[in-house]
């Protein structure tokens, strides 16, 4: 397959300014001066034309019909994303133009590509690891500042460069295990067998490092559910307003005006939440109440967080406390809201656990919100380590090659510990060494590769 020249539409495709129809492969520049009519009918392929770009217009070669305007990019093997020869259409951002660009390209020649193959052909030329490539789409993906941060360190190749230096030193262990076994001759004293030991400690303590940055490394790459909760009128949509910064949801004093959930992300502290506003917590005879309030108890279930809001005005009510006492489970952040109308340190109210913080805030007047973001920073990384550097765990797929790897240098540890033969050693180590690889590629299985890339959108 990487003898055929790619086509595809790599820009969204509706109405925009502009469009892009992406050609990679040893043909591209072949069909490019099939199609392409530089204007002013000027010779543009004399020499050498790449990393330039040239205005024209593309036409069907059939009939000499001129399709559109545009200008195309021209990159030489290697020196393109993909290491072929490349060639970019920039066209106008319509439907009608991409589509007629991409069936005259497919109509010289080209096969239309499949989804993620450019970026599959940089990993298989060498242009991109696992890790880069998987940061591509999560560049795309991003919600926030942070999320693209880290996606752009890991595109970058820095965690890779930790993953291969991890990966460097199991292979010189091993290397040393392996010898051992070669020339029994020279079988470690004792005291060998110790520093064998102190370096798979020390293996195990940076792979260990890289798990624990996990689970902070997923919620900057996908984010929280955070659920607004509590009894009618008590603020809860005014709370979504107010951190949103608009009027997404209608706000009333008629209790009960929420009947359905109201989702929408929103940035704090650079992570990417997912707010949800809930039908008011309590027993209703209204069919259509009814149904959002057992809407709201499921989406409960599934938050990550609570906000869980009371009305200063009515105070801390045994409805309140018991609602509470049903999400003694749960991680939440008790908010007293309406201060503007009852004034701070009115209401004294606690989760019946003990266990999560309260604050005082006004949804009308914005008061407190800049502590409830603060707060929501900190319970959600409440434990959790920060790295220095850009080694964040991001994604699930790398987490659990990690733990695999983990488990594996763990079982070798032990067998030194134990005294166990070498070549028992060597098994594990090695199993470690080849799992650990997976997540660059290195040591990946075409059914991973395929996986991975199938989640890719046809034009990258």
């Amino acid at each position: 397959m990487l003898s055929d020249t790619i086509a595809a539409i790599s820009t969204p495709l509706g109405e925009g300014g502009i469009g892009i129809v992406r050609l990679s492969g040893h043909r591209a520049f072949d069909i490019a001066r099939k199609v392409f009519i530089p204007a002013g009918g000027k010779e543009w392929w004399e020499g050498n034309p790449g990393y330039r770009l040239f205005y024209g217009y593309v036409s069907e070669p059939r009939n000499s019909e001129i399709i559109d305007e545009v200008l195309i990019g021209v990159m030489a093997a290697p020196k393109s994303y993909t290491k072929e020869d490349v060639v970019e259409f920039n066209c106008h951002g319509g439907l009608i133009p991409l589509r007629k660009i991409l069936e005259t390209v497919l109509g010289q020649g080209a096969r239309l590509a499949e989804p993620g193959e450019f970026s599959r052909r940089a990993f298989l030329n060498g242009r991109l690891d696992l890790i880069q490539a998987e940061a591509v789409i999560d560049i795309i993906r991003a919600k926030t500042d942070a999320g693209l941060k880290l996606a752009v360190s890991q595109l970058k190749g820095e965690f890779s460069g930790k993953v291969g230096e991890i990966q460097k030193e199991l292979t010189a262990l091993l290397a040393e295990v392996e010898a051992s076994i070669d020339f029994p001759d020279e079988f470690p004293e004792p005291e060998d067998r110790f520093q064998i030991r102190e370096k798979l400690v020390k293996i195990l303590k940076q792979v260990g490092f890289l798990i624990d940055s996990a689970e902070k490394g997923k919620i900057y790459r996908e984010g929280i559910l955070a659920v607004i909760a509590g009894r009618p009128n008590a603020g809860k949509s005014s709370l979504l307003n107010a951190l949103l910064k608009e009027k997404r949801a209608i706000v009333t004093e008629i209790p009960g005006t929420t009947r359905d959930i109201i989702e929408e992300v929103v940035n704090i502290k650079g992570i990417p939440i997912k707010l949800a506003d809930t039908a008011g917590l309590r027993p209703t005879d209204d069919p259509v109440e009814s149904i959002g309030v057992q809407r709201s108890r499921d989406a409960l279930e599934s938050a990550d967080l609570v906000l869980f809001i009371i009305d200063a005005v009515q105070g801390f009510t045994k409805e309140d406390r018991e609602l509470l006492e049903g999400l003694h489970k749960k991680r939440k952040i008790l908010l007293i809201n309406k201060i503007d109308l009852t004034g701070a340190g009115r209401v004294s109210a606690s989760c019946p656990d003990g266990e999560c913080p309260v604050l005082e805030i006004s949804a009308k007047t914005g008061a407190g919100l800049e502590e409830l973001s603060n707060t929501i920073e900190k319970i959600v990384f409440e434990g959790k380590i920060e790295p220095g550097g850009n080694y964040l765990v991001s994604n699930v797929r790398h987490r659990d090659i990690l733990r695999r790897c983990e488990d594996h240098l763990k079982e070798a540890l032990q067998a030194v510990e134990e005294g166990l033969p070498e070549d028992l050693q060597a098994v594990d180590l090695h199993a470690a060494w080849v799992t650990l690889g997976e997540i660059t590629g290195s040591t990946a299985t075409e059914e991973i590769i395929d996986h991975i890339f199938a989640n890719f959108c046809i034009g990258k």
